[in-house]
């Protein structure tokens, strides 16, 4: 994925005064928050799903 070039040179300053934590990328996130998200979403999607069917059924 190529890297967001600045509109001009204030962004690019308050970029690199501020920093900007996300750049798009996820490769440096831990795997252990990684499988904790992953488990969060799954969670809800069976939740989502399960609610459904309940309310099919019914």
């Amino acid at each position: 994925m190529k890297e967001k070039e600045p509109f001009n040179d204030v962004e690019d300053h308050v970029d690199k005064v501020t920093g900007n934590p996300y750049k798009g990328r996820h490769k440096n996130t831990p795997k252990g928050i990684k499988m904790i998200g992953y488990v969060i979403i799954s969670f809800f999607v069976v939740l989502f799903i399960t609610t459904l069917i309940g309310i099919f059924l019914n």
